[in-house]
């Protein structure tokens, strides 16, 4: 669904609201399943969602499991968790963001969890994201109820119900940043990899001490961050002062103040990658398809050919979604 039919096709606010009291805390389940060509997204209510039962009083947990997904037993099932900003819901990021379609476009083996965070409000808490083992009991549960209710729809993409966890990464926007740092922090679930979309307000210690943790280690055992900011914001400042204690520790750091400037094997190899971009705050996740750039880039597992590493030298080209 193009990204606009899906923003005019949710109900409204007030109605939406009461429909998320009413079930909040309400166990596991299935609450829709909708698929197209590029796969089958699950609307979950889960027990271990950031607020079910708690402040915002809502356990939606999205999951969208790409149609080219096979579940290989040696790799577990690999996850991107994705964490909204300020003012929205999960089902309008989502589509605003085109998570779904940037994830199916990288050709990545590796399935979507995006849980409710705080429900239309300016607050970034993340309620039992807080607590110690908070991402590892919210993606157990996901996966887990995922499999169960979505083994017949899925088709050939589906996977069992005990299956390991695979490589985890995250990725945040805007006031998101507070749910990546407190899963960095004591989620339970060894992440690899991060990817902030101008969302570094605050937490930089987190960010910086989690990337530190394993630096020099192999490609396939390092903490990488991927950064995006905006000119002349809280977020370029932070930033700034985020690149600059990651090179005295010594890390491999890249970063670009036009959006283009990097290669793609810069992309692949540095630790952690500074992108200033020029784009508005709401577009940067989006329109010149930085997440699946940095999926294409990133240590997720992926099985399909695909040509955007056939120029890994040079300047990066810049491809907008309009």
């Amino acid at each position: 669904m193009h990204r606009r039919s899906f923003l005019s096709a949710l109900v409204s606010l007030p109605a939406l609201l009461a429909a998320r009291s009413a079930r909040a805390d309400g166990g596991a389940r299935l609450e829709s399943v909708a698929r197209d060509a590029r796969g089958t997204t699950l609307t979950l209510g889960l027990t271990h969602a950031p607020f079910a039962g708690l402040g915002h009083g809502d356990d939606t947990v999205l999951v969208f499991v790409p149609a080219h997904y096979r579940y290989r037993r040696g790799e577990g099932v690999a996850v991107l968790t994705h964490f909204h900003g300020h003012n929205t819901s999960a089902e309008r990021a989502m589509a605003a963001h085109e998570l779904r379609e940037q994830l199916a476009d990288s050709k990545q083996n590796a399935v979507l969890v995006v849980p409710q965070l705080a429900l239309f409000a300016a607050d970034s808490s993340c309620g039992r994201l807080e607590a110690p083992g908070g991402l590892a009991r919210l993606l157990g549960e996901a996966v887990a109820t995922a499999a169960t209710t979505g083994r017949i729809t899925l088709g050939d993409s589906a996977f069992p119900a005990d299956a390991p966890p695979g490589t985890v990464c995250l990725s945040a926007h805007s006031g998101g940043y507070h749910a990546a740092a407190s899963c960095l922090k004591g989620g339970g679930v060894e992440v690899r990899e991060t990817y902030l979309f101008d969302a570094l307000y605050a937490d930089v210690e987190a960010f910086r001490d989690w990337v530190v943790a394993r630096h020099g280690e192999p490609l396939h055992r390092r903490h990488k961050l991927v950064s995006y900011f905006t000119e002349g914001g809280t977020t370029e400042a932070q930033n700034g002062a985020l690149r600059a204690q990651l090179a005295q520790a010594g890390v491999v750091v890249a970063h670009e103040m036009r959006e283009g400037e990097l290669s793609r094997r810069d992309m692949s190899h540095a630790e952690a990658v500074f992108v200033r971009t020029g784009l508005w705050h709401t577009a940067v996740t989006w329109e010149s398809n930085a997440l699946r750039d940095v999926l294409y880039a990133s240590a997720l597992p992926r099985h399909l050919p695909t040509t955007w590493f056939a120029s890994k030298d040079g300047a990066r080209p810049i491809e907008r979604r309009r």
